[in-house]
């Protein structure tokens, strides 16, 4: 029974020192041992269909830049990268070292943990978000991958402003891919 308590003890800890930043709009995010990255995308692809992009694409090295706009669906799957680089999953509970600097949150993978999201940064000024950054890696024996994210968001219209990500693959026996896209928005 001695161990029921302690993991009760251990939650109701988490739950009083979780990050639980104030939304856009008076809105909450859940309340989670790290920064709710998942509500936090959720309130940021909303209303992006009415803004049109400048989106720029290099493949190794070849440069397309287009404008367009898209929907909800569209940015969700342009953005996938933060939705994935989510840690509040049980499996990770305890597998990152959360500290502040300045107005940086930062969540880092412990030495010995494993995770895919190697660190998240987080610039927050007056309970907003201005800056969020996420580096994830996937290694084994026949391939390789890193991916260096960014989104800005705007000090004064509280939405996306621009964002970059760029992801270098490696497959056993042949040349590293590098891919970057980027994004600049107007409404």
């Amino acid at each position: 029974m001695k161990f029921n308590y302690s993991i009760l003890i251990v939650s109701f800890f988490l739950a009083l020192t979780s990050c639980n930043l104030g939304g856009r709009n008076g809105e909450n995010l859940e309340v989670l041992p790290y920064f709710d990255l998942k509500g936090f995308m959720e309130m940021t692809v909303k209303g992006l269909e009415e803004a049109k992009v400048t989106k720029i694409s290099r493949v190794n090295g070849k440069e397309t830049q287009v404008e367009i706009t898209m929907n909800e669906a569209q940015w969700r799957e342009e953005l996938d990268v933060f939705f994935e680089a989510d840690i509040n999953k049980s499996s990770l509970i305890s597998s990152y070292d959360t500290r502040v600097k300045n107005e940086y949150l930062i969540h880092e993978l412990l030495p010995n943990a494993k995770g895919v999201v190697k660190n998240m940064t987080i610039s927050i000024i007056n309970d907003k978000v201005h800056l969020l950054q996420v580096s994830l890696a996937r290694d084994n024996v026949f391939y390789s991958s890193v991916t260096h994210a960014d989104l800005y968001i705007s000090n004064r219209t509280q939405k996306l402003d621009h964002y970059t990500i760029e992801t270098t693959q490696k497959i056993w026996f042949l040349k590293p891919n590098n891919i970057k896209i980027s994004g600049s928005l107007r409404f």
